[in-house]
């Protein structure tokens, strides 16, 4: 398992990577625009958020496991998120659409981050909608013809898979805490939030989805084999021996 400071590491070097050409012009048609603009603007106000809550859930979980590196590796995992948001709204400003500032999705992710100060739930949280935003770009990137906003997907599913990894292991060591009936209700209860979670994002944005290749049965298929990779295995890491997260960690340097 990487340390917060690996973390820091990790995410300073990859904010020097430079990896879309904003000096290409977006190609893009009316007809793809009426398939995709709803969803991609809902999706960019959902990547805008300032993370204060999620920070402020940081900081008493570093005070309380002493690990106060993870704080300013969160502050990192933030900064990366949000450039995503900001590249999907310079994008939206490139094809002359208008940024949303409300979204019923988004608006009731937000009320419920709000009250919560749960590192453990803001973790679950992340990594469902994480694992959401992994099938969303790829859908994306294959519904759309124009090469910047592919440049664009590309970028942020680069990102995310490291995303996944620091959460993942974050989740995997405040449940190697919790007492042995506390790990089989948490088993239970992170499916159910889930998968939940995943049929919120498949309402909000299943016209998307299905533009990309994605029908219902085939995203089910695939958050499963997200919640396996992640929340699964996070649950049962410790029982084999801490070879779980091999896979995971096997793209992050």
């Amino acid at each position: 398992m990487k340390s917060s400071k690996l973390w820091i590491e990790y995410f300073l070097g990859n904010s020097t990577r430079q990896r879309i050409d904003w000096g290409t012009a977006p190609a893009i048609s009316e007809n793809e625009i009426s398939v995709i603009l709803k969803s991609l603007q809902a999706w960019q106000l959902g990547e805008t958020s300032d993370g204060s809550n999620l920070l402020r859930a940081a900081v008493l979980h570093a005070e309380r496991t002493g690990d106060p590196e993870l704080v300013p590796a969160m502050k990192w995992f933030i900064k990366e998120e949000q450039k995503h948001g900001n590249n999907l709204g310079r994008y939206l400003d490139l094809i002359r659409r208008p940024r949303i500032r409300r979204n019923w999705g988004d608006s009731l992710f937000r009320k419920v981050r709000h009250f919560n100060t749960s590192m453990e739930m803001w973790t679950l949280a992340v990594i469902a909608v994480e694992s959401a935003a992994q099938i969303y770009y790829q859908a994306l990137k294959t519904a759309t013809g124009c090469p910047l906003l592919k440049q664009i997907c590309t970028d942020i599913l680069i990102d995310e898979a490291p995303h996944l990894v620091f959460q993942t292991e974050r989740m995997a060591l405040i449940f190697s805490m919790k007492s042995f009936l506390g790990k089989w209700v948490r088993r239970f209860g992170y499916a159910v939030f889930f998968f939940g979670t995943a049929l919120v994002v498949w309402a909000a944005h299943k016209k998307l989805f299905l533009a990309g290749g994605i029908d219902f049965e085939k995203y089910l298929l695939k958050m499963g084999f997200q919640y396996f990779r992640t929340l699964f295995r996070a649950g049962f890491s410790e029982m084999e021996g801490g070879s779980a997260l091999v896979e995971l960690r096997s793209g992050v340097q």
